[in-house]
């Protein structure tokens, strides 16, 4: 697939507190849904997008993730005289993509992370990904957000549905419709219900424009003392067009929840041809005395 989106800022330097104590010394990016770390679910989304150029924004107690990504000569010898070439190809099938890692020296928020990456992307746009926002890998949510951005040559943000009690976890728009797709007139980071616009959330797909390092590179702290995409975006949105893309049913997982991660395991377990049969007869039995 051919695309103007080449390059992919993966943003992978937080402290993951919600898995404490998994995630002391292991990234949370490395935790595995099924038999895939989410960082690598993130990374095939993108690839089915055509984009193979990766900037991986780290921090302490994150080799992991390079390691994950890098050759295993040994283990991929092992596998080779082992005749177990299925699993060897599974291993190399990201061989191809080219992977460079920025260190966030201070966890100074996802909009900092992003500023950390222009010296790579320069004057091109971008994807920026949150791997611990699982997406259905059969819902094409950043190929229609491409196909957006590709149309209007603005800035593309997606969008979820959220209940009004939980708004002030998000970023939340007021804006204006066409089908799945909306004209942002404004954006508020982590409201109060009652001062809410909408119950439009923002996830974690973005398609931005190198204006965006302008602006945070003068940008305050803001909500939890951190350098806040979404006040970027607003300010960006007083000199551009900004749209959102509202994604339909429910393809997205907040695996950076521990209800929201086990969701997605048992979900994509249920998809998983090896697996799907036996899971779910498992699953009968264990709930059938609860009913």
């Amino acid at each position: 697939m051919k695309t103007s989106i080449k390059k992919a800022i993966l943003p992978a330097a937080g402290l993951g507190t919600r898995f404490l104590p998994a995630t002391k010394a292991s990234p949370k990016e490395m935790l595995p849904i099924v038999d895939k770390p989410l960082i690598q679910y993130a990374v095939e989304e993108s690839i089915a997008c055509g984009i193979e150029d990766f900037i991986i924004i780290t921090g302490k107690y994150k080799r992991a993730i390079e390691d994950h990504f890098d050759t295993a000569y040994r283990l991929e010898e092992k596998l080779r005289t082992s005749g177990k070439e299925k699993i060897l190809a599974e291993l190399n099938k990201l061989n191809h993509i080219n992977l460079a890692y920025i260190r966030q020296r201070t966890p100074l928020g996802l909009g900092h992370a992003i500023l950390c990456a222009k010296p790579f992307v320069k004057d091109e746009p971008f994807a920026v990904i949150l791997s611990d926002d699982v997406i259905d890998p059969e819902y094409p949510l950043l190929k229609e957000m491409i196909k957006i951005y590709e149309k209007k040559k603005c800035p593309v943000i997606a969008l979820e549905e959220v209940p009004l009690s939980e708004v002030h976890r998000y970023g939340i728009i007021d804006g204006k419709s066409d089908g799945n797709v909306y004209k942002i007139n404004n954006l508020i980071e982590k409201p109060k219900p009652e001062k809410s616009p909408s119950n439009l959330a923002i996830i974690g797909r973005y398609i931005l424009t190198p204006e965006i390092f302008g602006i945070l590179e003068k940008q305050e702290a803001g909500a939890g003392g951190e350098i806040q995409l979404t006040d970027a975006l607003r300010r960006l949105l007083k000199k551009a067009p900004i749209y959102g893309y509202l994604i339909e049913g429910r393809k997205r997982y907040d695996a950076g929840d521990k209800l929201g991660y086990l969701e997605a395991t048992v979900d994509f377990a249920l998809k998983n041809k090896e697996l799907s049969e036996d899971f779910k007869n498992y699953l009968i039995e264990k709930i059938k005395p609860l009913i």
